[in-house]
């Protein structure tokens, strides 16, 4: 069994938050609502952490609570395009893709899409998605590690049983600023 890196998606690998809001948008959406590909951009350090976890023998997977789908603000479609532009972005030096599964979440409790609206299993901080992903793709939890901005990030990880000590809030208020740091910091624990 292999291990991997867990990795959230908004604001840990891709710009988020501090996007500018689009056009047009939806009347629900808010910041943090991405649907369109197109404005999809890499956070500095994502694309060389995710080479250097790749090389290293980990299986890269993103958990993303997608909670825009309960709200009405964009469509499952709306994001898988944006995953499939993440994927895009996220290769390696001869062009493969690097992330083995994207993962979302399209439930939210205060939705107002009748059947996305509720608490699920899959939405962060339960562990549904990581729990998923390990049993599809044969991953080993106990060597594997979450890298997330948010604390629900984290809480899912440990959720799912990884040790404490391997799911990395980063950011601001987290033990390292960004991907790229938090990359070399499972590097230099799994020695």
């Amino acid at each position: 069994m292999r291990p991997a890196v867990f990795f959230d998606r908004d604001d840990t690998l891709i710009r988020n938050t501090t996007l500018p809001p689009p056009a047009n948008p939806h009347p629900a959406w808010k910041p943090g609502d991405l649907s369109d590909p197109s404005r999809v951009e890499l956070l500095p350090g994502a694309l060389q952490a995710c080479r250097l976890l790749r090389d290293a023998g980990f299986s890269l997977v993103v958990v993303s609570n997608q909670g825009c789908v309960a709200r009405g603000s964009a469509t499952i479609e709306d994001v898988q395009a944006v995953n499939a532009r993440v994927g895009e972005l996220l290769v390696d030096d001869a062009g493969n893709p690097m992330i083995e599964r994207f993962a979302f979440c399209p439930y939210h409790p205060q939705g107002n899409v009748p059947e996305f609206t509720r608490e699920h299993r899959l939405r962060k901080p339960n562990p549904g998605m990581i729990l998923d992903a390990a049993a599809e793709l044969g991953l080993d939890l106990s060597r594997s590690w979450l890298v997330g901005d948010m604390p629900r990030d984290c809480e899912a990880g440990i959720n799912a049983d990884l040790p404490p000590e391997r799911c990395l809030l980063i950011g601001e208020h987290g033990e390292v600023p960004d991907a790229l740091a938090a990359a070399r910091l499972i590097l230099s624990q799994s020695r």
